[in-house]
C-alpha cells in the first residue's frame, strides 16, 4: 500500500517542538472550547454533520452543523432551543439523522442527555421529535403516544440503513426498560423487548434481535442479562463475585461476541467469546490498566481495535486482517507524536474520517479517500492553539504509602528558565470513574504556559484501573485519596525537577473538594489552594440526594453516613487549620456542587480570620461558559499563582 503523503499532512499538524521558547499563548486561545467535535459521515460519503460552536451573545452554543463534501461547503444549521445541545448523532439513510438532545450545565460537566430524541434531514427540514416528555408540545406529526416519561438513548442501526433505529426507553417512575424500533420518517415504534430491570444497557445482534443487557441493581453492583430466544424469556448470568462480562459486539454471523471481561475486580480486557459454548479469548490486555476506546473504521458490526488507557495510549488490533489496519499502522506512521483514530466511514468503507491528537493538539480531522490514496484537513478542533508551543505530558508512577501503585501525568513547562519551576498539583473531578488522560488538557496547559509545573494524580477511586481500584476510593475523599495526592507531591519534589517551596494545589468539583481539603491537612506544603465549582460540605450531598432512592445510594456508597467521619473530611470544619491563600470561584446556579458549598467554606473561613478571595456569578453553573466569564477565571488564577509563587523565573 503506498504511503500517505506525509510531508504535506506533517505541514499542516506541526507535532514536534522546535526548542525555541514560544511567546506567551493569550488566555484566550485556552478559553474558546473546541469549536468542532462530533464529526459524522454520511453513508453515501457526500455530507458531514459535526457539532460547531457558534457565538450567540456572550457565550458560544454548539449547533448541528452540515457541510458537503468534499468540499466543506456549508449547508445548513440546526438550531435547538437555549441550552438545549445535539449531544449524539446517527445517520440513517444519507439524508436522514436522529438526534439525542441535551441541556448544557456548566464547562465542568458534559452537556446531560434529556432522554429526547429527533430526527431531522440535513437541510434541517422534516424535524420530527420522536421521544420525549414534550411529545404533545412539539410533535405535529405523531402524538398518538402522549408524552413519554422516560429517559430514551439510541442503541442500535439496522445493518441496511432504511431510516429506523433501536431506542432504549427508561421509565423514570417504574423499574424496567424497553426496547424499540422506531421508523424516524414517522416516529411511529414498535415493541421488541422488554427487561425487568431499570437504566438497562441492551446489547443486539447483527439481526436485530436483543440477545444481552447489562445493568446494575439498588446496591450498585453490575449485572449481565441474557434473552433465550427459545423461551422468549430474560434471566440473570450467574456471574462470581468480582467478574465483570459486558458484551459489546458481535461477530457477522452472531456465533461470537467482542466484550469486555475482568476477574477479581482488575483491569478490563477485550475478550472474544462463543456465544453457545462459552469459550473465551482474550484479544487485548495491558499490565497498566484496562482498555480503553474501541475503534470500528469501516466495521459496522465489529470493532478493528482498542487503545489503551494508561500512560501514553498505544492501539491493539482486534482484527490484524482488516483492511483498515494497513491503513491506520500507516497514517499513525506519519504522525508518530500523536494517536489517529478511524472514527467514521462511509457504508462501501472508502472514504474514511481520521481524528488526529496528542497531548499538545486537541485534535484534527482528516478526510481519507482510498481511492485516491490522499487525506485532506477537514477541521481543527481549536484553532488558537499552536502544538508547537505546548507542553509534552510525561506518564509517571509511583507507590503510595500503603504500597499501592499509582499513575499520574508530569507537564513541564515548555519555556526552560532558571531554576526549578513551581509546581501546581491539579486534582481530577468524580472522583470515582474519571481520570486524567495523556491527552491535551486545557488547564495542565495554560499553567505550563505560565511557566508552572503540574501535577495530575489517577489516585485511588479514578477509572482506568478496574473495580478494585475504583472501589479503593470509597469513603476515602479526605483518607487515602488525599494521601495518594500527597505522595505524588513528594515523589514529584523528589525527582529534582521542581522547587517543592513553591508549591499550589487547584481543581474543579471534586479538584476544589480535594484543594480545600489538603489546604487543611497539609498546612505547611502548599502555599495557596483554588477551589472552582467545589463541594465542602459533605453531610449536604446525602441531605441534596435524599429525594433520589439510586443517587442517595450511591452517594452513602462514596462518601458513607457515619456522622463523625463526613465532619473530620468536610474542609467546612478545618478552616481554622488552613494557612494557604485561598480562592473560591463558583456559579449560583450550579447543580452538582449547590452553591451553599462555597457561600459556607466563604464563611467559615472569614470566622476563621482568613479570608478567601472571591468569584462568584450568580447566573452560572458547574463550570463557567461565558466566555467572558471563563477568561476571567484564567486571568484571576494567574494573578492569584504569581501571588503566592511568584513569577516562574
Amino acid at each position: 500500500m503506498k504511503r500517505v503523503l506525509a510531508s504535506a499532512i506533517c505541514a499542516l499538524l506541526p507535532l514536534i517542538a522546535k526548542g525555541a521558547a514560544p511567546a506567551l499563548i493569550p488566555i484566550q486561545a485556552f478559553v474558546e472550547q473546541e469549536q468542532y467535535y462530533n464529526p459524522s459521515i454520511s453513508p453515501d460519503g457526500k455530507h458531514l454533520a459535526v457539532t460547531a460552536r457558534v457565538p450567540v451573545g456572550a457565550r458560544t452554543v454548539p449547533m448541528l452543523s452540515f457541510y458537503s463534501l468534499p468540499e466543506m461547503k456549508l449547508e445548513s444549521v440546526v438550531r435547538m432551543p437555549l441550552f438545549i445541545v445535539p449531544v449524539d448523532y446517527n445517520w440513517v439513510s444519507n439524508t436522514r439523522l436522529v438526534v439525542e438532545e441535551g441541556e448544557e450545565v456548566g464547562s465542568r460537566e458534559r452537556p446531560q442527555k434529556t432522554g429526547e430524541i429527533v430526527a431531522t434531514d440535513f437541510d434541517g427540514t422534516h424535524q420530527i421529535y420522536m421521544h420525549g416528555y414534550q411529545m404533545l408540545t412539539l410533535s405535529k406529526q405523531n402524538t398518538r403516544y402522549g408524552n413519554d416519561w422516560a429517559y430514551a438513548t439510541v442503541v442500535n442501526l439496522p445493518l441496511v440503513r432504511n431510516g429506523h433505529v433501536q431506542i432504549a426507553s427508561y421509565p423514570w417512575d417504574h423499574e424496567y426498560s424497553a426496547l424499540y424500533d422506531f421508523d424516524s420518517r414517522n416516529a411511529i415504534r414498535k415493541l421488541v423487548a422488554e427487561l425487568p430491570s431499570p437504566n438497562a444497557d441492551f446489547v443486539v445482534r447483527n439481526d436485530g434481535k436483543p440477545a444481552y443487557a447489562h445493568a446494575t441493581d439498588k446496591e450498585g453492583f453490575r449485572q449481565l442479562w441474557h434473552f433465550d430466544d427459545v423461551a422468549q424469556k430474560w434471566s440473570v448470568v450467574p456471574q462470581p463475585k468480582g467478574t465483570l462480562l459486558t458484551p459489546t459486539a458481535f461477530s457477522a454471523d452472531d456465533k461470537e461476541f467482542i466484550g469486555w471481561y475482568s476477574e477479581n475486580g482488575g483491569a478490563i480486557k477485550v475478550v472474544r467469546q462463543n456465544v453457545d459454548t462459552g469459550q473465551r479469548t482474550v484479544l487485548a490486555e495491558d499490565a497498566q490498566g484496562s482498555m480503553g476506546t474501541l475503534m470500528y473504521g469501516s466495521s459496522r458490526t465489529s470493532p478493528i481495535g482498542v487503545f489503551t488507557s494508561s500512560g501514553r495510549p498505544r492501539m491493539v488490533y482486534l482484527d490484524p486482517s482488516h483492511r483498515d489496519v494497513a491503513l491506520h499502522r500507516d497514517l499513525s506512521a506519519q504522525f508518530p507524536d500523536a494517536t489517529v483514530s478511524l472514527t467514521g466511514a462511509t457504508d462501501d468503507g472508502n472514504t474514511l474520517l481520521a481524528v488526529v491528537r496528542s497531548d499538545r493538539d486537541p485534535g484534527v480531522v482528516y478526510l481519507y479517500d482510498r481511492k485516491t490514496n490522499k487525506a485532506d484537513l477537514l477541521l481543527t478542533y481549536k484553532a488558537g492553539i499552536d502544538p508547537d508551543a505546548m507542553a509534552p505530558r510525561q506518564p509517571i508512577s509511583f507507590t503510595a504509602r500503603d504500597g499501592l501503585r499509582i499513575d499520574g501525568y508530569l507537564t513541564m513547562p515548555a519555556a526552560k528558565g532558571n531554576g526549578k519551576p513551581p509546581l501546581i498539583l491539579l486534582p481530577h473531578g468524580g472522583p470515582h470513574g474519571p481520570s486524567d488522560s495523556w491527552y491535551f488538557d486545557d488547564d495542565a496547559q495554560f499553567l505550563a504556559s505560565r511557566g508552572y509545573a503540574v501535577l495530575q494524580v489517577n489516585f485511588r477511586g479514578s477509572g482506568g484501573r478496574g473495580e478494585k481500584f475504583l472501589h479503593a476510593g470509597y469513603r476515602q475523599w479526605g483518607g487515602k485519596i488525599m494521601d495518594d495526592l500527597v505522595d505524588g507531591v513528594q515523589w514529584a519534589v523528589g525527582q529534582g525537577k521542581v522547587d517543592g517551596s513553591r508549591m499550589c494545589v487547584y481543581g474543579a468539583s471534586f479538584g476544589g473538594y480535594a484543594a480545600l481539603m489538603l489546604a487543611a491537612r497539609e498546612p505547611d506544603l502548599f502555599k495557596c489552594a483554588v477551589g472552582y465549582a467545589g463541594i465542602y460540605e459533605l453531610p449536604l450531598l446525602l441531605k441534596e440526594d435524599a429525594g433520589n432512592v439510586r443517587y442517595q445510594s450511591a452517594t452513602k456508597r462514596f462518601i458513607g453516613e457515619d456522622a463523625a467521619e463526613l465532619a473530620r473530611f468536610s474542609p467546612t470544619r478545618h478552616a481554622a487549620a488552613i494557612k494557604a491563600g485561598v480562592l473560591l470561584i463558583h456559579g449560583g446556579k450550579d447543580k452538582r456542587a449547590p452553591k451553599e458549598h462555597a457561600f459556607l467554606m466563604k464563611e467559615v473561613l472569614e470566622k476563621a480570620g482568613h479570608p478567601p478571595e472571591w468569584y462568584y456569578v450568580d447566573y452560572e453553573g458547574h463550570g463557567f461558559y461565558d466566555t467572558a466569564n471563563q477568561a476571567e477565571v484564567y486571568q484571576r488564577l494567574e494573578t492569584f499563582f504569581a501571588k503566592y509563587l511568584g513569577k516562574p523565573k
